[in-house]
C-alpha cells in the first residue's frame, strides 16, 4: 500500500514539474513576444514540443488564463492574448502609483544591507542597455523595481507592482524596438538617481524621482503609439 502511494506522489510531483515547465517558457515567450498576441496554442503541438502529455499543456494554458496571457476562444482554441490597447491608460495610472509607492516606501525603511540586491538589479540592468540586448534590460528593469517593493516592505505592493511590471514587458519590448534597442543612457542615471535618495531616506525627494521616472516612460510609450495609429504595429518581429 506504501508503494502505491509512493508511486502517486512520484506521479503528482513530475506532473506538477511538466506543467511548471511549460509554463515557465510559455510565460517567457509570451512576455517576450516570441509568440505574438493572437499566435494559436494548440494543445497537441505543444505536446509534442515538450514531449509530455496534454494534461500538463493544459493545466499550464489554464494558469496563463488566469494571468490574462492567454485567451480561450468559444470553439475552445486558446491562443496569445490580445494586448488591450484601451487599457492603457488606466494601466499606466496603476503603474505610476506603484512606481511612487514602493520608491517612497523603500526610502521610508533604507537601511545599507538592504541595497545590495537593488544595486546589483542596476548593474544588470546597465550591462544590458550597454549590450543592447532588449530582453535582458525588461528583465533586469523589473528586478530592479520589484527589488526595491521588496525593500519598502509591503508584500501586497510588491505583488501588484511584480504583476503590473510582467504586463507592461510586451508594451515595453515594442518601445524599445524604436530605439533599435539603443535604450537611451537617461535610463540608468535616473535609477542611479532613485538608488542615491532611497539610501539617503530622503522620502519627498525619491517619490519625486520616481514619478518622473513613470511619467516620462508613459508619455514616450504614449507618444510611439500615437505614432503607429496609422500603421499596422508589427507584433510578430523578433
Amino acid at each position: 500500500m506504501a508503494h502505491v502511494e509512493s508511486e502517486e506522489s512520484d506521479f503528482r510531483r513530475a506532473r506538477g514539474t511538466g506543467t511548471q515547465s511549460v509554463y515557465t517558457v510559455l510565460r517567457k515567450e509570451i512576455l517576450d513576444m516570441t509568440l505574438p498576441p493572437g499566435d494559436a496554442l494548440e494543445e497537441v503541438r505543444l505536446s509534442e514540443r515538450f514531449g509530455m502529455s496534454r494534461t500538463p499543456v493544459r493545466e499550464a494554458l489554464l494558469r496563463l488564463s488566469g494571468e490574462g496571457l492567454v485567451t480561450t476562444l468559444p470553439n475552445r482554441n486558446t491562443i496569445v492574448s490580445q494586448i488591450d490597447f484601451a487599457a492603457l491608460p488606466t494601466y499606466f495610472d496603476a503603474l505610476t502609483l506603484m512606481y511612487r509607492v514602493t520608491t517612497r516606501g523603500a526610502a521610508q525603511r533604507a537601511r545599507a544591507e538592504a541595497m545590495g540586491d537593488i544595486r546589483k538589479r542596476q548593474e544588470e540592468f546597465a550591462a544590458a542597455v550597454t549590450a543592447r540586448d532588449a530582453l535582458a534590460m525588461i528583465e533586469a528593469n523589473r528586478e530592479f523595481h520589484v527589488a526595491i517593493a521588496e525593500l519598502a516592505g509591503n508584500s501586497y505592493y510588491t505583488a501588484f507592482f511584480s504583476r503590473l511590471l510582467d504586463e507592461g514587458r510586451r508594451i515595453l519590448r515594442l518601445y524599445y524596438r524604436t530605439f533599435d534597442d539603443r535604450l537611451p543612457r537617461q535610463y540608468v542615471d535616473e535609477h542611479e538617481e532613485m538608488i542615491a535618495a532611497i539610501e539617503r531616506r530622503e522620502v519627498e525627494l525619491a517619490d519625486k524621482l520616481a514619478s518622473k521616472h513613470a511619467e516620462q516612460i508613459v508619455k514616450q510609450i504614449q507618444d510611439y503609439l500615437a505614432r503607429d495609429l496609422n500603421d499596422p504595429i508589427d507584433l510578430s518581429a523578433g
